[in-house]
């Protein structure tokens, strides 16, 4: 299994004996990543690198796995993620304590390879299980893009991500022009597959591993574009209104033309700690509307506007 499909681990622990007895058992399965103490596992879940996983040893220097469980637990990007304690106590008040705090099962030294091995995949095939059913709350069952459910998560993952690395975010927001009166003309079941080609067209632009196109809400889109700038945005877009007029699907009932046209506004923003990504909605929504002002079927960004 190569590396790019396998699932990741996180092994915590401070003594490298045992990071590599885990390692080595768990390598041929698993992309593994490691850390010596708590605050190298913040670290790498800032970095965005988040594992399927963790292997949390109790005992660290520094901070200890229950406060870096507890950390881990109390920040919505990383509170699913399953946690499996290892411990050399065995108590029964310690391991309540744990599972109080989120854990979903303990291990205890010394480590029996045969058991690790089978309470990680356990916990590795559910977690797949419910990363496939959020997936699927994710997407709009018309068009097979993601939702407005999927778009608000995405957004506020990658507005973080922005915020912490100083990086430029990018939104395209579409809107199929005078769509109300193709439903009316045409009916509800053409503009369904109207909807659908329109969806597919902008997923095809949006190649990137780490864009994203959603369903914001009736016959409008949104593209979501990490790391895109101003100059970045506006070609994507413009491809964007070109690929949509250029599926040449008939509507007799608009004003721009024989076809089915959009039109688009769009925004980026370096944005800075504290700023809400309510504003770069805001930005491009208002670059949309003076794009349908202005005779529809174009790109407008907001910054031309001279907000």
């Amino acid at each position: 299994m190569s590396d790019e499909v396998k699932r990741k681990l996180l092994i915590a622990d401070d003594t490298p004996a045992n990071i590599k007895v885990l390692g080595e058992a768990l390598r041929h399965d698993y992309k593994i990543i490691v850390a010596t103490n708590g605050l190298e596992v913040l670290k790498i879940m800032e970095s965005g690198s988040l594992p399927d996983l963790i292997l949390l040893d109790v005992m660290m220097p520094d901070m200890d796995g229950y406060e870096t469980c507890k950390r881990l637990k109390a920040n919505a990007l990383t509170a699913q993620i399953p946690i499996i304690f290892i411990t050399a106590k065995s108590q029964e008040d310690d391991e309540a304590y744990g599972f109080k705090l989120g854990a979903v099962d303990y291990i205890t030294k010394p480590i029996s390879i045969p058991i690790l091995k089978a309470r990680v995949n356990t916990h590795m095939e559910l977690k797949r299980h419910r990363d496939a059913l959020v997936q699927m709350a994710r997407i709009d069952g018309l068009t097979g893009v993601s939702n407005r459910l999927g778009y608000n998560d995405f957004m506020d993952m990658e507005w973080r991500r922005a915020c912490r690395n100083n990086l430029p975010i990018s939104l395209i927001m579409i809107d199929i022009d005078y769509f109300k009166q193709y439903n009316d003309s045409y009916g509800h079941i053409m503009g369904d597959e109207c909807l659908k080609r329109v969806a597919t067209a902008l997923a095809s632009l949006v190649r990137r591993p780490g864009d994203l196109v959603a369903r914001y809400g009736g016959e409008e889109f949104a593209a979501i574009l990490p790391d895109t700038d101003r100059a970045g945005v506006q070609f994507i877009a413009e491809k964007m209104r070109k690929c949509v007029e250029s599926l040449k699907i008939d509507h007799c009932e608009s004003s721009v033309g024989p076809h089915v046209t959009v039109s688009i506004g769009c925004f980026s923003v370096n944005p800075n700690p504290g700023e809400q990504p309510e504003e770069l909605a805001s930005r491009a929504d208002k670059a949309l509307y003076s794009a349908k002002k202005c005779g529809r079927n174009r790109v407008i960004e907001a910054d031309s506007e001279g907000e």
